[in-house]
């Protein structure tokens, strides 16, 4: 059985897992989701620093009205799924979910230029090529082979295409060893793979980073101000410094970006 087969029928599971009406978390699992969620999150909130990402990814988008645009892996929509649609030449949106994506479909029905397909990004089911841009949110950390999937993705790109991407790190020690302990009893496990190092550096090979940014490195420590005596104005203020610093160095830094939590980069086809 050659890998790609084994990582398309892997892929037919976790279709199952998703289009569950309610996907079923076991406890351990329910546990890094509100850790990843609720605290993570707040610390993001509190600081003032929530939708930095976001708003660095629609800089990068550019002017869409000449390209055509594949939105990866994006469930039922992401943040800039409907921003996507309205302003693109072209906007396919990929999912291996049926359900989730007959939900987005129905929500960008009215942009012509628009259309949403239930699919294995993988697999010869889907034929779509040259696009200029890949927005993938959350997505490219659930290859497990990454050699399989950087020669996709760059058979899909269209000469000098970009692609955005947003994903969670596995190179800080704490949260190494938090995931490590947590990995066997995850519920999705099978279709979860942090970056690690080499993962990096695979990108890097294979792509221009034309700029990258760490997320949650240095302020990740915010939660613990939280146990000390100061005022809520002065967390604040230390947060966002920590947050700054991971944000601002972690563009040429490894040993900064290695201590965050996720990476968003800006990919270039060679």
């Amino acid at each position: 059985m050659n890998t790609h087969y084994k990582i398309i029928e892997s892929n037919k599971k976790q279709v199952e897992f998703y289009n569950q009406k309610s996907v079923t978390k076991n406890l351990p699992t329910r546990i890094w989701y509100y850790f990843r969620e609720q605290t993570l999150k707040k610390i993001r909130k509190d600081i003032g620093i929530l939708n930095e990402s976001y708003d660095i990814h629609k800089v990068w988008f550019g002017d869409l009205s000449g390209k055509k645009v594949l939105d990866l892996g994006c469930y039922e929509g992401n943040y800039w799924s409907l921003y996507l649609a309205e302003h693109s030449k072209e906007y396919i949106a990929l999912d291996l979910s049926d359900v989730a994506i007959k939900k987005l479909a129905a929500r960008i029905q009215l942009h012509p230029n628009a259309q949403a397909i239930a699919a294995d990004f993988l697999s010869e089911e889907f034929v779509e090529k040259d696009f200029d841009m890949i927005y993938a949110y959350g997505v490219l950390h659930h290859f497990q082979n990454t050699d399989v999937l950087i020669d996709k993705l760059n058979e899909k790109l269209a000469p000098d295409g970009v692609i955005i991407s947003y994903d969670p790190l596995e190179t800080s020690l704490p949260i190494k060893i938090m995931r490590m302990l947590y990995r066997p009893f995850q519920s999705d496990a099978a279709w979860e793979w942090p970056f690690k190092r080499k993962t990096f550096y695979q990108f890097q090979k294979s792509f221009t980073i034309v700029e990258r940014r760490g997320i949650l490195g240095k302020s990740k420590w915010v939660a613990l101000l939280n146990f000390m005596p100061l005022s809520e104005e002065k967390k604040k203020r230390i947060g966002q410094k920590w947050y700054m610093e991971d944000w601002e160095q972690s563009k040429k830094s490894d040993k900064v970006l290695f201590r965050c939590m996720h990476l968003t980069m800006l990919l270039k086809k060679k």
